[in-house]
């Protein structure tokens, strides 16, 4: 494909994102609004003593009492101008929020994707050329486990072993109480990183290492690699000229794609560890009614997952130079 070709799908796609967007926007502030979130009630309290003429007033400077579509768009021309609103959890603006949880879930989430990426991909390649064997039935048993099993079983199971009875690691927190933020040092934070991490990547390893697994499967029945055998390659050469190539296509695109999965884990990995980052505050803002700030996360999360999606298209050219040959490259 040429550069013109792949600038104008690139833009397609960008445009697609988008529309995507909006979309979201849209049912997320449909769905949310009409839930059983009164705004109102969330920010004064249920027993608060305010006359009714001041929520009145404080209705009326939100813009409650507008129809649907005008409270919709006048969020919208907010945010535009980077105004998401406050936050009623945090007394402070939802952007700010935002940018500091994510700061935290960013460490976290780079973390666990990578080493999830590399183990998984690791032992789907030693799971599929031991095929049949005591190690492939073991690795096979434990992926299988791993994905039946929710995210924050593991956490609590991981935090009560490690922290709790062996008391190696912390039980939660991104740094140790008691601490000012200047005092806190990198051992400090990596220390409190340590489960957490370990819990995420042990969550999301299950399914790049099957897949992996399942497509070296693939190559190797199939009729090139039966033709590289006779030709007298080993197993060592079959391996780096053949299955690595292409096993590492469809394991970026699976890596890439689990981004949602990847997301919706660590909110609870997060919740478990009481760590600091944008997982604990979605819990928060949705127990508290928090609505500003579940829309902004959601409109940043739906942006992250389009991220992961773009890029796993974007690498397929980097990977297999067939693909931008045959015009299937973004």
């Amino acid at each position: 494909m040429t550069k013109a070709g792949g600038a104008k799908k690139i833009l397609g796609i960008f445009g697609r994102m988008l529309l995507l967007l909006v979309l979201v926007s849209v049912l997320s502030f449909v769905l949310i609004t009409k839930a059983p979130i009164d705004p109102l009630t969330a920010y004064v309290g249920t027993e608060s003593t305010l006359s009714q003429e001041a929520k009145d007033e404080i209705a009326e400077k939100w813009g409650l009492n507008e129809s649907l579509p005008v409270r919709y768009f006048t969020w919208v021309k907010n945010m535009l101008h980077g105004d998401f609103g406050m936050s009623i959890t945090y007394k402070k603006p939802v952007i700010d929020v935002i940018h500091e949880r994510l700061a935290y879930s960013a460490v976290l989430m780079a973390l666990a994707w990578v080493f999830s990426g590399i183990l998984g991909y690791a032992l789907g390649i030693l799971s599929g050329m031991r095929r049949g064997k005591l190690f492939d039935k073991v690795v096979k048993t434990f992926c299988l486990v791993l994905q039946s099993a929710p995210s924050f079983w593991l956490g609590l199971l991981i935090l009560s072993v490690f922290a709790v009875q062996l008391g190696w690691f912390p039980i939660g927190m991104a740094m140790p109480p008691g601490k000012l933020a200047a005092e806190v040092t990198l051992s400090d934070r990596l220390h409190h990183l340590i489960l957490p991490v370990f819990t995420l990547t042990i969550v999301s390893i299950g399914k790049i290492t099957l897949y992996t697994r399942q497509k070296l499967i693939e190559i190797a029945s199939s009729d090139y690699i039966l033709f590289a055998r006779a030709r007298g390659e080993n197993t060592r050469q079959l391996i780096s000229r053949h299955m690595l190539r292409n096993t590492a296509l469809p394991a970026v695109t699976t890596q890439f794609l689990s981004f949602s999965e990847l997301f919706g884990g660590m909110a609870l990995a997060e919740t478990v560890f009481s760590y600091p980052g944008i997982g604990t505050a979605t819990t928060a803002a949705a127990l508290n009614g928090d609505v500003p700030l579940l829309l902004g996360i959601t409109l940043i999360s739906a942006l992250f997952v389009f991220s992961g999606n773009l890029i796993a298209n974007i690498l397929y050219g980097v990977v297999d130079p067939r693909l931008r040959e045959g015009g299937g490259y973004v």
